[in-house]
């Protein structure tokens, strides 16, 4: 019996959840919990895909665990609590290439790709979604020049450290593009309120609607006899004029 679970990396806790999968298998979950936290340490901080093996009939059970997700893995190496929720249009780091075939290498055995390079190009799309630049660039771009050679020398040998001079320059030039996002989000902020003061300005300088003609003032008083309903006024009831009494001859 095969059990999955997506779980915090070195931090899985007992729960209903997973009582109800391993309870009516009599495993001991203590031991199950602490063997699984023991094997995802290393992605402390991070979701870790894990697949619980076991065998119903001697309850034992063995543990294999994959690597999370891309996304999850840059999100770390860059120091990421969450990516960027625009990524066309609002950077949130600037990695070295030496960072991505870091993260390569982790996830490496749970990819498709047949080779190292290929698993690296995938690696900067999954950088694009997150909102990530990769050696200043759009990883976009940078996945066509890994193709035509450049980085082949770092791919190749699976370079994975970054040096602190390089480390430097690239979050220079990230504080510049950080600066400039910064300052169009405060202009956007502040153009956005002018805008709503202005409505409201106009709306409380707008000239109150005057009654139409003929409308009925409803004061409480009450309509005269013979009105109508609708306030329209009662005709008065015209009486004949009486007839002068006839002369006795």
């Amino acid at each position: 019996m095969i059990i999955k679970l997506l779980i915090e990396g070195g931090d899985m806790k007992p729960g209903p959840a997973i009582a109800q999968q391993l309870g009516p298998l009599g495993i001991n979950m203590g031991k199950v919990i602490s063997d699984i936290n023991s094997s995802t340490k290393e992605f402390k901080g991070m979701k870790v895909p894990v697949e619980l093996h076991v065998d119903k009939k001697t309850k034992e059970f063995t543990i294999k665990t994959f690597s999370p997700p891309a996304s999850e893995l840059i999100k770390k190496e860059m120091n990421l609590e969450k990516g960027s929720n625009d990524h066309k249009n609002l950077i949130v780091g600037n990695a070295s290439i030496e960072d991505i075939i870091k993260i390569t290498k982790i996830k490496y055995a749970n990819m498709l790709e047949k080779d190292f390079k290929s698993a690296v190009k995938s690696i900067l799309g999954t950088s694009k979604t997150v909102g990530i630049l990769v050696e200043n660039e759009n990883p976009n771009d940078l996945i066509h020049e890994v193709a035509k050679g450049k980085f082949d020398k770092e791919i190749n040998q699976k370079l994975s450290e970054t040096t602190a001079e390089k480390r430097q320059k690239l979050d220079e030039f990230y504080n510049q593009i950080k600066t400039a996002q910064d300052m169009k989000a405060e202009k956007n902020k502040k153009a956005a309120e002018e805008a709503e003061k202005a409505k409201a300005e106009k709306a409380a300088a707008a000239p109150v609607a005057a009654p139409s003609a003929g409308a009925v003032k409803t004061d409480g008083a009450k309509p005269g006899a013979g009105s109508k309903a609708s306030g329209t006024p009662a005709k008065a009831a015209a009486k004949p004029a009486a007839k002068p009494a006839a002369k006795k001859k």
